[in-house]
């Protein structure tokens, strides 16, 4: 272990990573993480796979908040650590009307499609969804045909499922990211509530791990107001899971489904703020709502001490993820404990 932390440790001058991907880490077993592998909710091959488990736990909310950050590290590493730098000038969105090209390969793309279907298994519309994707598997691209409909709200979905919020009433699972936008906005403005999360403007509270950051595309909304007057209407928006606050740094760390086709790690640039700690500012896509889990808080470095980082730091023979330390990442500090 030691070996592989000085490893990451003389890596830290390296230029920072755009974007990168490396094999992926498997998932943990049960007795490290209790998380059931999205996979596991669906059945069949590719072109015929069929939704087989819907059902989602439900925790106290005191377990919550944790939960969702070392569900979403573990299939940030299922998906090979991507690194997406948004504190960089040159990472602009793409123009308008030209989409970023997934970047995984075939094979990578057929290796995690069960588990993307898994994402879709929680939500209302997965059922459909998955058939249409079946039928897509089943045309010319064959297996390696990638998913026709974007899955970044589906992903969310499934880890707030496994992280422990298995009522609508406490988050409303769907294919659309303002579905649960809304209804955080909601339980701001109407409470009392079930809703485990409350919507916020950027920089109106304090952002720690757990908590949900979110922009707007069409709209591009730059406030929740703006929001409000569109309520219940479609909207592209796009939410992240933020797993750790860099105050050195100054960054925000959050991971998300479907950037850029994978599960990506993203580094936001951020600045200190009196009373509310780090906020998003700047970047390559303007943030609009902060979506805080109504649980106490977890530790800062939650990526660090999660049971994904934790086991990869104790794997000697496992070559060190050079986008983590390139991008400072993994720090001499990181793992902690026997392992």
């Amino acid at each position: 272990m030691k070996g592989f932390i000085l490893t990451l440790a003389t890596a830290l001058a390296a230029t920072t990573v755009t974007m990168a991907q490396q094999a992926a880490f498997d998932r943990l077993p049960a007795d490290q993480l209790d998380v059931v592998p999205p996979s596991a909710r669906v059945a069949g091959v590719l072109g015929s796979l069929a939704i087989r488990e819907r059902s989602c736990r439900s925790l106290p909310i005191d377990q919550v908040r944790r939960r969702i950050v070392d569900a979403a590290v573990q299939e940030w590493g299922f998906f090979g650590f991507t690194v997406v730098d948004q504190t960089r000038v040159d990472e602009r969105p793409a123009p308008r009307g030209r989409r970023r090209r997934p970047r995984l390969s075939t094979a990578e793309s057929m290796r995690v499609a069960e588990s993307i279907a898994g994402y879709w298994a929680v939500t209302p519309e997965g059922g459909w969804i998955i058939e249409n994707q079946n039928r897509r598997w089943n045309g010319p691209g064959g297996g390696g045909a990638r998913w026709r409909d974007p899955w970044s709200a589906a992903f969310v979905s499934w880890v707030m499922c496994e992280g422990g919020l298995g009522e609508a009433t406490q988050f409303r699972r769907a294919v659309a990211h303002h579905t649960y936008i809304d209804q955080a906005i909601r339980a701001r403005d109407d409470a009392p509530t079930e809703a485990a999360f409350a919507a916020y403007d950027i920089g109106e509270t304090v952002i720690v791990p757990g908590d949900l950051l979110c922009s707007g595309r069409r709209p591009a909304y730059r406030s929740l107001a703006e929001r409000r007057r569109q309520m219940g209407e479609g909207a592209r928006t796009h939410c992240d899971v933020v797993v750790k606050l860099d105050v050195a740094g100054g960054r925000i760390l959050a991971i998300g489904g479907n950037v850029r086709g994978t599960v990506s790690l993203k580094l936001l640039p951020a600045a200190s703020a009196p009373d509310v700690g780090l906020r998003p500012e700047g970047g390559t896509r303007r943030l609009f709502a902060h979506l805080k889990l109504r649980a106490g808080p977890t530790a800062l470095d939650a990526l660090d001490s999660s049971p994904t980082m934790r086991a990869l730091g104790c794997r000697e023979s496992l070559r060190a993820p050079v986008q983590l330390a390139a991008s400072n990442l993994l720090s001499v500090g990181a793992v902690r404990g026997p392992c």
